[in-house]
C-alpha cells in the first residue's frame, strides 16, 4: 500500500460525467471544473479546504465540480454524477444532502443504501459506493452549481 496518494493521478483517471435529461442544449452550455482539496479541522472545529496534490493514506479529501451554464437561457432537469476516485473511500459525506449513489454506476438510490442479508435489511458499506448523482431541477442562465463528495485516501 502507498504511503501517499497522487491526488493529480485521481484527478485525471476520475471522470466526471454531465447527463442532460432534455437533450436541447449545446454541448458548450455547460462548463465543468473539478478540484480537490485537502479537508483539515483546526481546535475550534473549524473546517477549511486546502488544495492539495498528493496525500497520505488517511487523508480526507474533497471533490467538488462546480458546473456553470454558460448560455443565455436555463438549463432544467440536469443529471450530473461523480465517480469515487480509485483507491479512495467514499466517507458518506456530500453536499447538496440530496445525492443518490450507486455501487454499480446504474442503479441509483437514495443515501444509506441498502441490501437484504439473510432477510434483513443492512446498510451497504460505503467502501462499496462507485458513484453519486446530484439531480440540479434548474440551473438558471449564466449561474453555477456546486456538488461535493468527501473521500478518505486508503
Amino acid at each position: 500500500m502507498k504511503a501517499s496518494h497522487t491526488l493529480r493521478n485521481a484527478l485525471l483517471t476520475t471522470v466526471a460525467s454531465v447527463f442532460l435529461l432534455s437533450t436541447a442544449y449545446a454541448d458548450d452550455a455547460l462548463k465543468m471544473e473539478l478540484t480537490a482539496n485537502k479537508v483539515v479541522k483546526n481546535a475550534e472545529g473549524k473546517i477549511s479546504y486546502l488544495p492539495v496534490r498528493s496525500a497520505p493514506t488517511g487523508t480526507i479529501i474533497q471533490y467538488k465540480a462546480t458546473y456553470t451554464n454558460t448560455i443565455n437561457e436555463n438549463i432544467n432537469d440536469l443529471a450530473v454524477t461523480l465517480p469515487i476516485p480509485a483507491n479512495m473511500t467514499f466517507t458518506g459525506e456530500v453536499s447538496p444532502a440530496s445525492a443518490q449513489a450507486s455501487i454499480d454506476g446504474k442503479n441509483y438510490a437514495e443515501i444509506p443504501l441498502m441490501r437484504k442479508v439473510d432477510g434483513k435489511m443492512v446498510k451497504i458499506p460505503f467502501s462499496e459506493y462507485r458513484t453519486l448523482r446530484w439531480n440540479i431541477k434548474l440551473l438558471p442562465a449564466n449561474k453555477s452549481a456546486a456538488v461535493a463528495l468527501n473521500t478518505i485516501v486508503d
